[in-house]
């Protein structure tokens, strides 16, 4: 025991400014046995404080913690259950009672007396001990000690003295005198009670012979005894009036920490009214400014900015558990509450008012404005309504209800203010797309019947305003070309072999070209400020704030009490993605007619001339590729996107309407064919693309058409060559891969190099076969003969015997060549010369090379013949009625003379 008191007091009680004075090993009565030590304590400052502590074993490790703590004070019994019988249960009394069982009885009897020791020194509080021996309270401390309580633990001094100095040399004196003193010890001793014997007689004698100094000694002390109880009286007195002052002292220092207590909590009040003061204290000017603020001016504005973020600061105070009960907390957050909610109702009202109004506004219609094709400008609107920013991000934060019922009314009244801007303005388009009205209807009026078909298409593309969208050049296409009622009011191929190379083809293109540019140039800064202007206005953009519990309205349950407010983290997420679906939401409801009017007006360019498209198309394309680059997920770039597919499909119809055109053109039997139509409309076509796609983005549609009509254009020169009757085959399909062949080497068109080489072949192969076709006419007998010697030579027979053969001996040779006389000769090319121009058309200018090409040929075969006469004929003499000499001046003569 005495081990665990030393390391109690070392680990746990030193360190606290506390000394162990008793201590006893218990464990509560009735219980599972879990041990632990009630320990005595009182502290080594003053006031001097005496605790009753519980200190328990940790069941991590070795080591002793504090569990409990009494003050004795609180002490009103102890039971120590049995005063005669050994029993180690006992009963302590504080707040409730406790119940416990030592583990031996003595040190339940010794602690105890502790206590009780412990309560007269230092309190003198009336303590009932119950059932505790009298012997063991009867073991009091004298008051007159100034031992303290705990004395009997202290060390006494050793029954053993040091001698003294002069003692040692008394004692060596006397073993010097006594020669026995060492070697006989006995006799020593005996000779020294001796001698002590004879000084005990002589003091005897000498306290008898002196009684009278005793009795006056005896005197003396009876004297000195009654002055000591005097004394021990006015200590006794002392000593209590020194415990009365004991009393006051510790009542004093009691007060004294209560004191300290309430300061402490004064003080921690104060800082919890200064925070509620400081953070829940609205101005008076900012309340007045919520209920009662200028909402025009931007002085107003301002202010009520100010004070609806200083609102959104208080009501946002994060407070301290216990500060909602308080009732002037109560009153701020119900002032509050009701600010939000009349300042909310007054912001909500006035800008209902604004957007109303400006969608009411009729001074922003185009209708009085057709000179200029431009769209209204919002900027001062939208200025004005910036202004409002703050506020209204205050109310998405605040009231999302009012916040969100705002934006569905100003996209109400601004998508209806849009439309008729949208509408009056494409109405416009649509107009100088057409020219003017008096024009439109003259030109109509001179329409054949057939054409008024074309009239009452274009007019249905407005509905019943009867503005007129047909273009002068499509409508004199249609006066030229006259009955041929198959071919389509637009631009196809066919028309432009015939017309389209006018210059009012040209001009017409080039205003269209213009107004669609204008259109979209105004439609793009109108969209791109509307939703920038949205995003701002309607904050948007910013990461979306949780509403603080202030801030939102609260529910109550059918008996009046407050719901829990439910935040949810996948809400807040889920807030932060839908601002950008919100804000396309409210531009497709804002702009909802531009892509229909866009698709309109793309369907009237279309009518008007198919090959709009392929302006459309390089003009939309890169208006969709600035609109991406800006902001992909835009309103604008998504709606560009979409025209764009609608235009790309124009175009593909375009492509496929002139594949179709290819193959429905039929050849007069009567005339010769020459450049085929359609060759001439790829070329032009080719020539319009290539200056409307230069630098273009989107290329490779145009290559990919190109691709598509230049094997249609091969297809189909084919086919009308094969169909041909009056014109040879092969000249045909000569002239017009000669065309092609041109057209491609002049554009450099790079994705159809193939095809160029390809032309350039048929038209080479093709003008060989029809100059060695053509002159087998000349020289026909000739060229009979000389194929069935060949023929002979290819079964067999020795070039050297064919002479020997009867229908081909020197005699038939003779008689054919007589056949051939230079004149004769000169007469069949003549005829031949006459025959191919015959064939030939003007436009390609071909004639004099293909009749250098039937010279080349004729050369060829001349030279052929000799070898032929030659081999077979060795040593006949036998030579043609004429000369190459002969052949070059025919040539040239009949070139000459024609």
């Amino acid at each position: 025991m005495t081990a665990i008191k030393h390391a109690l007091q070392r680990d746990i009680f030193t360190p606290n400014d506390e000394r162990l004075l008793g201590i006893v090993n218990v464990c509560k009565a009735g219980k599972k046995k879990k041990n632990c030590f009630l320990c005595a304590t009182v502290t080594t400052e003053r006031p001097v404080q005496v605790k009753v502590v519980k200190v328990k074993k940790s069941d991590k490790g070795d080591f002793y913690k504090r569990q409990l703590t009494w003050e004795l004070r609180d002490l009103t019994e102890v039971d120590a259950k049995d005063a005669s019988k050994e029993n180690p249960e006992f009963d302590l009394h504080f707040e409730k009672v406790y119940r416990w069982v030592a583990s031996s009885t003595a040190e339940k009897n010794s602690f105890i007396s502790c206590i009780w020791k412990l309560n007269q020194r230092y309190l003198r509080k009336k303590v009932e001990f119950v059932n505790v021996s009298s012997q063991l309270l009867e073991e009091s401390v004298p008051s007159g000690e100034s031992q303290s309580v705990a004395g009997g633990d202290e060390d006494a001094l050793d029954d053993y003295q040091e001698l003294s100095t002069r003692e040692e040399q008394d004692i060596e004196g006397m073993m010097e005198v006594c020669e026995d003193a060492i070697s006989n010890a006995e006799a020593f001793t005996e000779q020294l009670s001796r001698e002590l014997q004879v000084l005990d007689g002589a003091n005897i004698q000498s306290i008898m012979a002196s009684e009278k100094q005793v009795n006056i000694l005896m005197q003396l002390l009876d004297e000195a005894l009654g002055e000591v109880d005097t004394i021990e009286g006015k200590l006794s007195s002392y000593e209590e009036m020194l415990q009365s002052v004991k009393d006051q002292m510790d009542q004093i220092s009691q007060s004294n920490r209560l004191i300290q207590i309430s300061n402490t909590n004064n003080g921690k009040m104060l800082d919890e009214i200064q925070f509620l003061v400081h953070n829940m204290d609205l101005s008076r000017g900012h309340i007045r400014a919520l209920q009662d603020g200028d909402l025009t001016s931007s002085k107003g504005i301002d202010a009520c900015i100010s004070a609806a973020e200083a609102l959104l600061q208080c009501m946002n105070v994060a407070l301290l558990p216990g500060h909602d009960k308080l009732m002037a907390v109560k009153q701020q957050q119900h002032l509050f509450t009701d600010l939000r909610d009349t300042f909310a109702r007054r912001l909500t009202n006035h800008l209902n008012n604004v957007f109303v109004h400006q969608g009411h506004d009729q001074s922003s219609t185009l209708s009085q404005h057709t000179v200029e094709l431009t769209l209204p400008k919002h900027g001062p609107l939208h200025r004005d309504l910036l202004r409002y920013a703050k506020l209204m991000e205050w109310l998405k934060i605040t009231h999302r209800e009012k916040y969100e019922g705002l934006s569905r009314t100003y996209v109400d009244y601004m998508s209806r203010l849009y439309e008729r801007e949208i509408r009056d303005f494409f109405e416009i388009a649509k107009i100088k797309m057409a020219g003017t009205s008096k024009e439109a209807k003259g030109k109509f009026a001179t329409l054949p019947r057939k054409e008024s078909a074309l009239k009452q298409e274009t007019e249905s593309l407005h509905g019943s305003s009867g503005k007129l969208t047909g273009s002068a050049s499509s409508l004199n296409k249609l006066s030229v070309q006259g009955s041929n009622s198959r071919r389509s009011q637009s631009s196809s191929l066919l028309d432009m072999g015939n017309m389209s190379a006018s210059d009012l083809d040209v001009a017409d293109r080039t205003k269209f070209d213009k107004i669609f540019e204008q259109v979209l140039s105004e439609l793009e800064p109108l969209c791109l400020a509307e939703q920038d202007f949205i995003s701002k206005f309607f904050k948007l953009h910013q990461h979306s704030t949780f509403m603080p519990p202030l801030a939102q309205p609260e529910a109550e349950d059918l008996d009046g009490n407050t719901l829990p407010r439910m935040h949810s983290q996948v809400e807040h997420r889920h807030s932060l993605s839908s601002d950008k679906e919100m804000v396309r939401l409210m531009m497709n409801k804002v702009f909802q007619s531009i892509e229909t009017e866009l698709n309109s007006l793309i369907a009237l360019g279309d009518k008007i001339d198919s090959f709009h498209s392929l302006y459309m198309l390089v003009k939309m394309s890169h208006h969709v590729w600035t609109a991406e680059n800006v902001d992909p997920a835009s309103f604008l770039s998504t709606t560009l996107g979409n025209v764009l597919v609608t235009v790309k499909r124009n175009f593909d119809k375009c492509i496929f309407g002139q594949i179709g055109q290819m193959e429905e053109v039929k050849i007069s039997k009567k005339s010769k064919v020459g450049i085929l139509p359609f060759v001439t409309g790829f070329e032009e076509f080719a020539e319009l693309a290539e200056t409307i796609f230069r630098n273009a983005e989107r290329r490779g549609d145009l290559d990919k058409a190109y691709v598509k009509l230049i094997r249609a254009v091969f297809m189909n020169v084919e086919k009308v060559a094969s169909e041909s009757q009056k014109t040879p085959r092969d000249v045909v399909m000569m002239e017009n891969f000669h065309h092609i062949f041109s057209t491609l080497s002049r554009l450099k068109i790079s994705c159809l190099d193939a095809e160029r080489r390809e032309a350039k072949h048929k038209y080479t192969d093709h003008l060989q076969s029809y100059v060695i076709n053509s002159l087998g006419q000349p020289l026909e007998k000739l060229n009979q003969f000389f194929e069935g010697v060949e023929a002979r030579v290819a079964q067999g027979v020795r070039e050297e015997e064919v002479s020997y053969q009867l229908a081909f001996n020197k005699q038939e040779l003779r008689k054919v060549i007589k056949e051939y006389p230079g004149k004769e000769v000169k007469k069949g090319l003549d005829n031949l010369y006459k025959k191919v121009d015959k064939h030939l058309c003007e436009e390609e200018s071909l004639l004099q090379v293909v009749w250098h090409s039937t010279q080349d040929e004729f050369i060829r075969q001349y030279k052929h013949f000799e070898g032929l006469i030659g081999r077979c004929y060795p040593g006949s003499g036998i030579t043609m009625e004429f000369t190459i000499q002969d052949m070059l001046e025919y040539f040239s003569s009949i070139a000459q003379s024609h």
